[in-house]
């Protein structure tokens, strides 16, 4: 890829550590170059112990905007001047726009999970559906499932660090959204059947599988599923994982997380330049990777 750099050229950066092996820079230099934008994306490997300095020196030089990754995500909170409403009920950033000096924090992650799901025609506005997990990309499609009109949530998370975080975000989406929301153990394979059962859709937005040809999954077989039901994956890599063979088996339409991760960047996009990225050439240039 050609990249011209001028005296005009706006930096959009990615603040995060580890952050090399990112696929951010290719999805958003490719863009740039399609639209004829004079922008330039780069990665910075910086932690929370450098974040604030970092904050401080991007704003300073009157940047346009920047992402932020792990470890990051909820420690820019203090640095920013406004967030929201998505990164409010998250207590996560993604994504920062500078306004004229003020500092305007977004989570697109949730936006790039409902694009993904309209684009795939899976409806779910109205609806009831089941989410595993309680990190951050789970957070993310949670609240902006809540706040995007989705009926219920059943959220269900292991006995483990993010058990609390659960208990948060049932809470934080019956108070602040006209959604529903309710928590179970993960251990407790009835009440996840039975909740399955009442949902128009099942997501894992966890990282179970992540990386593993056909790896672990958390519901424990096929029969959880029905062929009515819809399966989404925030996982991308592998393509397939065991939650969405077992998904295609059964008959589920079903998706995986890598349109997610196209739209969350997509809408980054947008808040930076106040244009549409071009996708079918973002995804083109993916499939030659």
């Amino acid at each position: 890829m050609k990249q011209r750099i001028t005296g005009h050229t706006e930096l959009i950066g990615l603040l995060a550590d580890p952050i090399r092996n990112s696929k951010s820079p290719m999805m958003h230099n490719t863009a740039f170059e399609a639209l004829g934008l004079d922008y330039v994306y780069l990665v910075f490997e910086v932690d929370n112990s450098s974040l604030k300095s970092a904050v401080e020196g991007l704003k300073a030089m009157k940047v346009r905007g920047f992402n932020v990754s792990m470890p990051n995500k909820g420690a820019i909170l203090q640095y920013l001047d406004r967030l929201s409403p998505a990164a409010k009920l998250c207590s996560a950033v993604n994504t920062v726009v500078n306004e004229d000096g003020k500092l305007m924090g977004y989570n697109t992650d949730g936006i790039g999970f409902m694009e993904a799901c309209k684009d795939e025609q899976m409806d779910i506005l109205g609806k009831k559906i089941t989410v595993l997990g309680a990190g951050g990309a789970a957070t993310a499609v949670c609240m902006q499932a809540a706040l995007d009109g989705v009926k219920e949530i059943s959220i269900f998370n292991g006995n483990d660090a993010f058990w609390q975080k659960a208990l948060d975000n049932v809470r934080k989406i019956n108070e602040h959204t006209s959604c529903k929301a309710q928590c179970f153990p993960l251990e407790d394979t009835e009440a996840l059947r039975r909740e399955i059962a009442d949902s128009a859709m099942l997501v894992n937005a966890t990282g179970c599988g992540f990386c593993q040809p056909i790896g672990p999954c958390l519901i424990p077989d096929a029969s959880y599923l029905r062929k009515e039901l819809m399966v989404f994956d925030v996982i991308y890599s592998p393509e397939e994982t065991q939650l969405l063979a077992w998904a295609k088996e059964v008959g589920c339409k079903c998706s995986n997380g890598l349109d997610m991760m196209f739209f969350q960047g997509a809408a980054a996009f947008k808040l930076w330049t106040g244009k549409e990225m071009p996708l079918d050439v973002v995804r083109e240039v993916f499939k030659t990777l």
